[in-house]
């Protein structure tokens, strides 16, 4: 019972009994003027509480004024034990409140160790049907009439069936997405059908920030299979539009930077020199981001050291073009490459093919060629497995003359 209430019941009675006291003490004011006419009665008192009315020898009444002096006698006894009722009432009612709290706890945790009521499935209350009743939608009716909040394990249960529900896309995405990283490492006709389960499925999960990245991997794996150049660069383009939605969906994802990184650089194949040189100052930013998010990706440092390579074999006129156009041009130095593809090492022994022949390539410019030729011959020890090792293997075959010292 909420404290307003109390306040309210107490007052409520107070006033009654008010009222029938201002009766009692008309009635005295009366008899005390009429005494002297009526000297049939007087008004006594008991222990100094109760007020009684006696009747004494005398001259008698009229019938009917005995009887409404009977019936004040009868009314003064019931003010009198309406009083007494009404201490008690006040001492009980502050405990009243904690008293059926009390109560309504028990029944609660009765109704949750219950095994009938835990196995029990409760039906969905149709929309508006509580509101049509005149109670609200987290009311229940007690068993004893009271009108009582839903129990927790009456909440509970119909939220664990929503939560079954949904999490049972959740399950499926994640089947997909891990059945297209599978095609991911598999042969060019299973990237090409990742793709397609992909693009089946970005209508529905477009949405998702793990899809989207991996749609924009999934349009690099065949771009770089593809042999046709409108087939090639129509792939780029969408790469890239795809990874850019990923990360404005999600900044915080590094792969989402990373793929987006990777569309950017490839893009700068079928750009004029302006965006080539927008697309790597792009593909820096996002290829650092990603880094800072996930700080342990080889992927992201091998990409990093390519980057870096690139710019430190920037001829003057590009340098000069890019401070034209951007203010400052983009700088890297061949250390800073070698640093990144060391960090490839590090993180994952044996990383790739690629990253053995840039580390050569960074030994062969810095002047260190008996490490280039141990790096060569970590390349030479791997097999081509995919389209990636097969350009390694080429930028192999033309860095070894330079060597020297090697067999082919």
């Amino acid at each position: 019972m909420a404290q307003t209430d109390t306040k309210v019941l107490v007052l409520g009675t107070l006033a009654g009994v008010a009222g029938i006291s201002l009766a009692v003490v008309c009635y005295k004011s009366l008899k005390s003027k009429q005494r002297g006419s009526w000297p049939g009665f007087y008004h006594s008192h008991t222990n100094g509480q109760e007020s009684d009315i006696m009747l004494v020898d005398g001259p008698g009444f009229p019938r009917g004024q005995a009887e409404v002096l009977e019936r004040l006698e009868a009314l003064i006894q019931c003010v009198s034990e309406l009083k007494e009722e009404m201490k008690s009432l006040k001492t009980a009612l502050p405990m009243l409140q904690d008293h059926v709290r009390e109560e309504l706890r028990g029944r609660n945790e009765t109704r949750r160790v219950s095994p009938l009521h835990k196995a029990t499935p409760r039906r969905k209350r149709p929309a508006g049907a509580s509101r049509a009743e005149g109670q609200s939608s987290e009311e229940g009716e007690s068993e004893g009439g009271y009108i009582t909040a839903l129990t927790d394990s009456e909440e509970e249960e119909p939220r664990e069936e929503e939560e079954s529900c949904e999490e049972l896309p959740e399950v499926q995405v994640s089947l997909l997405l891990d059945r297209v990283d599978r095609l991911h490492l598999g042969s060019d006709c299973e990237k090409r059908e990742s793709l397609n389960i992909l693009l089946e499925q970005k209508e529905e999960l477009g949405q998702n920030s793990a899809f989207l990245w991996r749609l924009a991997r999934a349009y690099c794996d065949v771009h770089d299979i593809s042999s046709a150049q409108e087939e090639k660069k129509r792939h780029a383009e969408n790469g890239k539009q795809v990874g850019q939605e990923a990360v404005s969906l999600n900044p915080t994802c590094a792969e989402s930077h990373q793929w987006y990184a990777v569309m950017c650089g490839i893009m700068a194949d079928y750009d004029t020199i302006q965006n080539r040189i927008k697309n790597g100052y792009i593909f820096k930013d996002h290829l650092d981001k990603a880094i800072e998010l996930k700080p342990q990706d080889p992927l992201s440092y091998y990409l990093l050291g390519r980057w870096c390579y690139a710019v430190a074999q920037l001829s003057w006129i590009e340098r000069k073009v890019a401070a034209t156009l951007f203010g400052e041009p983009p700088t890297a130095s061949v250390e800073d490459a070698l640093k990144n593809f060391l960090k490839v090492e590090e993180i994952h022994p044996a990383y790739s093919k690629l990253n053995y022949v840039f580390l050569a390539k960074c030994y062969k410019d810095l002047g260190r060629l008996d490490l280039a030729r141990k790096m060569c011959e970590s390349a030479r020890s791997m097999k081509n497995v995919s389209k990636e090792d097969e350009e390694a293997q080429k930028e192999l075959d033309l860095l070894l003359p330079a060597l020297g010292g090697f067999e082919q």
